[in-house]
């Protein structure tokens, strides 16, 4: 049997490709958008994907299967557990006309690629239609699975979160219930070997959850002892006090990708190629009717950026900052390295930002040199120099980081707005006063400036963020107490 895990290091997802290398038949589960990697990696190793699966309808990335399906006309398996709002609606939406090459689901059913045998197990909690697979290689003589292949139901160091159909999706009181389904399930894994292998569609980083591991992978046996989230489940409203308590909050475009991929997104046929522009078609440019994403370092957007545009370097976060605070309907201009464009571009399909108008090479900033009406800046300001406008009536602190972080300590009078939900709760900013911006370290606090800037807000980002503030203030206590 092959089997190999390809990670998105920005969205911490993991599809998986197990293939039989008997037959030279192979199976992709909970694939991305671009799938032209797995394809590519399927031919490398002497395999053909003949079949794609998911083992739920996914919140934080757009599904590759029915790109899949379109391209090389491979089968797909779906779940068809869950009530009637969680079935998949694009089986029959060919773009060729008719439906595609597929099986519904239930607990139990099992189906083969090649001498590999996949068994369905249902696992509702994260949401009501999840399913894993246990993973048999018959090929290698096995009797008893290698693998069970948990999606968002369990993970290295946690479970799937049971609230994103209300925080996410909007499902009023349905979190609560969730949960409890969730503590049920946990069952199922009594059924399990020990010795058996979880592969789990999310890491570190993931929001599906809130204390995923580093560790991509690990066995039944081990997150049974040393999981904290099933060692929280003495009873079950213990289980729920603790799974419930402290999720992060979701990014808004959750709720995108469960509707996108419900309903089925939209076939690319491959990854777009967006055309270079100008210094002179970028001027042209409304940054209020287009999103001009600047993928530049935080430090040189600052010192010098197209006016309305906003920053969002490339770092691991790169998807989630654009998805909280770009609409899937604007469309979008690249400020990007050319060596860079082709994983950018990658990046926003992921998650359906997919209007993509062009791009445009930051060294043509240089032809701006001495053009004041060219350039744009953001102010920003360290702890101790923006000490005297904490009080300032006519400035008010922003605090972008979680809810959590902010209950364990903040600058007093901010308001706290997480950046992944600022474009959804605007009226909380507040108007007619300039915006001090803070988060933990000056990052997430310097995408929402610069977002703010481009609404009209007059921003200043904290440098260093509470951090450096909490570490300016301890100083100055230690000062006085001598």
């Amino acid at each position: 049997m092959f089997m190999r895990m390809i990670y998105d290091e920005q969205l911490a997802q993991g599809a998986y490709l197990i293939g039989c290398q008997k037959t030279g038949q192979a199976i992709i589960i909970d694939p991305e958008r671009d799938v032209d990697r797995y394809i590519n990696l399927a031919e490398d190793n002497g395999l053909q994907i003949v079949a794609t699966a998911e083992t739920h309808i996914h919140a934080d990335f757009l599904s590759g299967s029915r790109e899949l399906a379109e391209l090389i006309g491979a089968k797909v398996y779906v779940s068809d557990e869950g009530d009637a709002d969680w079935k998949y609606q694009w089986l029959d939406k060919k773009s060729s006309g008719g439906s595609y090459d597929h099986q519904l689901l239930h607990h139990g059913d099992t189906f083969q690629i090649g001498n590999i045998e996949f068994t369905v197990v249902h696992t509702p909690g994260h949401t009501p239609e999840h399913i894993s697979f246990l993973v048999v290689d018959h090929g290698a003589g096995a009797t008893e699975p290698i693998g069970m292949i948990t999606g968002d139901f369990l993970f290295v160091g946690d479970l799937g979160r049971p609230d994103l159909l209300e925080t996410a999706a909007g499902h009023i009181g349905v979190m609560e219930p969730s949960a409890r389904t969730l503590y049920k399930s946990l069952h199922t894994l009594d059924t399990v070997p020990e010795f058996v292998q979880v592969w789990p569609a999310h890491g570190a980083g993931s929001a599906c959850g809130k204390a995923l591991g580093a560790i991509p992978t690990s066995t039944i046996g081990y997150e049974k002892r040393f999981n904290p989230a099933i060692a929280a489940a003495t009873d079950e409203d213990s289980f729920v006090d603790f799974i419930l308590s402290g999720q992060p909050e979701p990014p808004i475009y959750f709720a995108n990708m469960k509707r996108d991929n419900k309903l089925g997104p939209k076939v690319l046929g491959g990854v777009p190629l967006p055309p270079r522009i100008t210094l002179g078609q970028m001027r042209q440019i409304d940054a209020q009717k287009v999103a001009i994403v600047d993928t530049r370092p935080w430090e040189a957007f600052r010192d010098g950026h197209i006016p309305g545009s906003m920053s969002f370097p490339l770092i691991k976060s790169f998807s989630t900052d654009v998805g909280s605070l770009v609409h899937e309907d604007e469309e979008i201009c690249l400020i990007v390295e050319p060596d860079q464009l082709e994983g950018a571009v990658r990046a926003l399909i992921r998650i359906g930002l997919d209007n993509i108008m062009g791009w445009f090479d930051p060294v043509e900033f240089e032809l701006c040199t001495g053009d004041s009406s060219c350039l744009d800046v953001v102010a920003e300001l360290t702890p101790e120099d923006a000490e005297e406008l904490i009080n300032d009536a006519n400035h008010h602190v922003l605090d972008v980081r979680r809810a959590t972080e902010f209950a364990e300590g903040h600058i007093p009078g901010a308001t706290n707005v997480a950046h992944t939900r600022l474009a959804a709760r605007l009226d909380e900013v507040p108007k007619g006063k300039r915006l001090l911006v803070n988060c933990r370290s000056g990052s997430r606090s310097a995408r929402a400036s610069s977002y703010l800037k481009r609404l009209g807000h007059e921003v200043i980002n904290l440098k260093g963020g509470f951090n450096a503030w909490a570490e300016t203030h301890a100083h100055k206590h230690h000062a006085s107490s001598k």
